[in-house]
């Protein structure tokens, strides 16, 4: 597999700017590769003892690791499997809650895992969780023991993961697993590239004001013209989440629907696996006193950035002037970064 010169083809193709640090990380990617699947008999027998079959790519917001690891994926040919980590850890936690055997739960959860793929992709990493927090270690030490094949993006190093979390003295064996187990590369490129190519924010309106009602409103009658309302009602283990203004599709939430209630993440991938439009009215500026809210509103823009689902947003405060809580002004950068590209994904 010649990455390099594949990734150079891309790169014209897409008319995408050409960075050596980017090429940096592809030759390492080719040197990881061949370690874990292209090794010859002799090279098996004699191989290096230390090495990893994981790959953590940490970089700031915008800088291309998607891009990068995007291309990797879709170029290995052996069994993968690329999932949001939000999805993943609710995929672990159902199979736990269906495992007859608990107490091997992690070890059943794992085999199987290991029968669908040889690699697992998660993109944009990150935990936030207690409870995911907490069973990490264990989780990730049977999947590297099993030589499953792990590659992350991550905007965070990894000794800064879950850093000022709850009950963080638990989380530390998941951090020594990761830094032994890991090849850890930087992407450092000072330009953010959906701030760059997205700077006609139509679909992001700030103040909120009669004129940016006014546009949020035609806009949406336009998108939902010839639709019929109906009242889409979701079930989630129980749990049912009713969507007032469903439109075949195209939906329309307050902010406080969606983040001053107790939703999680399975509660938005549930609601974006119904929409291929989403509205939002009156996103707030962010501070101490709703951090509870920013960190609800951060889940769900990783969720529809996921899906790439288009946005439209009215907002108290222009895009690149809201604040954020202190604890989550590095999530809330990729945050804004996401943003600037879903209300300017083009909807047909």
């Amino acid at each position: 597999m010649n990455l390099k010169k594949l990734f150079l083809k891309l790169c014209k193709e897409k008319n995408f700017e050409i960075n050596q640090n980017q090429l940096f990380i592809i030759d390492s990617l080719k040197s990881y590769y061949k370690d874990n699947f292209k090794n010859s008999y002799f090279a098996k027998i004699f191989k290096k003892k230390d090495i990893k079959t994981g790959f953590y790519l940490v970089g700031d917001v915008g800088v291309g690791k998607t891009m990068i690891l995007n291309f990797f994926f879709k170029e290995l040919k052996e069994k993968k499997v690329r999932l949001h980590f939000n999805e993943f850890m609710i995929k672990f936690h159902d199979f736990i809650f269906k495992c007859k055997n608990k107490e091997n739960g992690i070890d059943y959860f794992v085999n199987d895992l290991n029968n669908k793929a040889q690699m697992i992709y998660f993109d944009e990493f990150q935990v936030t969780n207690i409870v995911d927090a907490m069973i990490l270690g264990k989780l990730f030490k049977r999947i590297f023991e099993k030589k499953i094949k792990v590659i992350f993006s991550s905007n965070t190093n990894i000794v800064d993961l879950y850093k000022g979390g709850l009950q963080r003295e638990q989380f530390a064996p998941f951090i020594k697993i990761l830094e032994n187990n890991c090849y850890q590369k930087e992407l450092l490129i000072d330009e953010d590239y959906r701030l760059s190519k997205n700077i006609n924010l139509d679909r992001f309106l700030s103040p909120i004001n009669k004129s940016t009602n006014f546009t949020f409103n035609k806009f949406f009658r336009r998108i939902t013209k010839n639709k019929n309302k109906t009242l889409k009602i979701l079930e989630i283990k129980g749990r049912t989440i009713k969507i007032e203004n469903f439109y075949d599709r195209v939906v329309k939430f307050s902010f406080n629907e969606l983040c001053d209630q107790n939703l999680g993440s399975e509660d938005y991938i549930s609601i974006a696996n119904n929409c291929d439009f989403i509205f939002i009215e009156n996103l707030p500026d962010f501070n101490e006193n709703n951090s509870n809210q920013q960190q609800r509103f951060i889940t769900l823009i990783d969720i529809i950035y996921e899906k790439k689902i288009p946005l439209m947003l009215t907002s108290q405060v222009n895009l690149g002037l809201i604040k954020s809580s202190k604890n989550m002004l590095q999530p809330f950068k990729r945050t804004i970064s996401r943003l600037y590209e879903l209300t300017s994904i083009i909807y047909n």
